[in-house]
C-alpha cells in the first residue's frame, strides 16, 4: 500500500499529519439530535403507543437497510469522486445470488430452528458479498477507471451498466419476480403486550447497527480508515505521502460493492421479492440519503437513512397521499438549513 517518500521531502520530514487526522467524520453534535426529535415530534399525531412503537421499529428498520446500500456509495463519491449510477446493479446482483442460495437451502430455512436458519442465510450473504465484490472489481477496472474525473461521462457509463445487469439479471434468472420467503424463525411477530414489532425488522435494526459500528471502528481506529478519510479531504496531501491511492480506490470500490450485495439481500428479504428493477427502484432512496448526510460522510449517511425510514413510515401512516413525496420534501429541509448536508465532506 505504501511506497518510500522522496527523500528530502516533505513527507519524509513530517509524515505526523496524517496520524492526527481528526478522530471522528462527524465533528458538530446538532443534528444528531434530529433522530430522537422527529420520534418525539411524531407521538402526539400517531396518538397510539403501540402503533408509534411498531411505525418508529419499522422507520429504523428501513433506515438501517437503506444506510447498508448507501454507505459504500458515499464512501465512493467522498474518496473518487465518481457518481456510480450502476450501484443499483450490484443490489440486484445481490440479492438475486442469495435468493439462489436460500431456495436451495430451502429445508434449512423452513424449519423452525435459529442455527440453521442463521446458517443458511448466513451463507446467502456471503456468497452475495463475494459476487458483488468481484463485480464491482471488474466494473471498476472497465467502467469506471477511463471516465475519472468527467461527471457527465459516469453518469452515462454507469447508468449504461446498471441497464445492462438488469438485463443480463433476467437472462440468467428470467423476467418474472422471485418470492423469497424469509427463515421460519424471522417470520412472525414479537407481541409485547398491544405492541406487536416483526421479528425481521428486529434484525434488520441489529444488522445495520453492527455494519455502522464497524465501518466506524475501520475509519477511527485504523491506518486504512486514516487514509481513507484523508483522502476524503485531501487526496494530494495522501499521495504526497507516497501512498498509492488508487489502490485505495479499488479496495473501497470493492468494499462498497459488497456493503451493495447485503443491502440487497437484506432488502429482498423485506418485501420478499426479488427482480432486477430493484436496484434502480431504491437509487432513488439511496442518492437522497447521501445528499441529506452530505457527501463523503458515513456518520451523515447513517442520519439521513434514519430520517428517511421514519419519515416514511410516520407520512405513510398518516398522510398517504403524501408519503411519495415525504422524502424529497425532506431532502428539501434539510438543504435549506444545511445546504452542504449534515455532515459534508467532500468539497465538491
Amino acid at each position: 500500500m505504501k511506497t518510500s517518500p522522496p527523500t528530502g521531502g516533505p513527507a519524509a520530514k513530517n509524515p505526523a499529519p496524517l496520524n492526527k487526522a481528526r478522530p471522528g467524520i462527524d465533528k458538530l453534535p446538532l443534528p444528531l439530535l434530529l433522530v430522537p426529535a422527529l420520534v418525539l415530534a411524531a407521538l402526539p399525531f400517531i396518538a397510539d403507543w403501540p402503533s408509534w412503537i411498531t411505525l418508529t421499529v419499522a422507520g429504523l428498520a428501513m433506515g438501517m437497510m437503506i444506510f447498508i446500500m448507501a454507505s459504500g456509495l458515499t464512501l465512493v463519491f467522498g474518496l473518487m469522486d465518481v457518481l456510480n449510477f450502476g450501484h443499483g446493479a450490484f443490489i440486484s446482483v445481490g440479492a438475486f445470488v442469495a435468493s439462489s442460495v436460500v431456495l436451495a437451502l430451502a429445508p434449512w430455512m423452513s424449519q423452525a430452528n435459529l442455527g440453521l436458519n442463521l446458517a443458511g442465510l448466513g451463507l446467502a450473504i456471503l456468497a452475495a458479498m463475494a459476487v458483488t465484490a468481484a463485480l464491482g472489481y471488474v466494473f471498476e477496472r472497465l467502467l469506471i477507471r477511463p471516465v475519472y474525473g468527467q461527471h457527465l461521462k459516469q453518469i452515462l457509463v454507469t447508468m449504461g451498466g446498471l441497464i445492462i445487469a438488469e438485463q443480463l439479471l433476467k437472462a440468467l434468472w428470467g423476467p418474472d419476480q422471485i418470492a423469497l420467503p424469509r427463515p421460519e424463525t424471522f417470520q412472525g411477530a414479537l407481541v409485547m403486550g398491544q405492541v406487536a414489532v416483526e421479528k425481521y425488522r428486529v434484525v434488520a435494526v441489529a444488522v445495520g447497527l453492527i455494519i455502522f459500528a464497524l465501518l466506524q471502528l475501520v475509519l477511527t481506529r485504523t491506518r486504512l480508515g486514516l487514509l481513507i478519510r484523508a483522502g476524503v479531504e485531501n487526496r494530494e496531501i495522501v499521495e504526497a505521502m507516497g501512498y498509492r491511492i488508487r489502490r485505495l480506490f479499488i479496495a473501497v470500490f470493492v468494499a462498497g460493492s459488497a456493503l451493495a450485495g447485503l443491502g440487497g439481500v437484506m432488502w429482498a428479504l423485506y418485501e420478499e421479492t426479488v427482480t432486477a428493477e430493484m436496484g434502480m427502484r431504491v437509487m432513488v432512496l439511496i442518492f437522497i440519503v447521501i445528499i441529506i448526510g452530505g457527501l463523503g460522510s458515513v456518520g451523515g449517511c447513517f442520519l439521513g437513512a434514519l430520517l428517511v425510514g421514519l419519515v416514511a413510515n410516520y407520512i405513510g401512516f398518516l398522510l398517504p397521499k403524501v408519503a411519495l413525496f415525504s422524502n424529497i420534501l425532506l431532502m428539501v429541509l434539510i438543504l435549506l438549513w444545511r445546504p452542504q448536508g449534515l455532515y459534508a465532506v467532500a468539497k465538491r
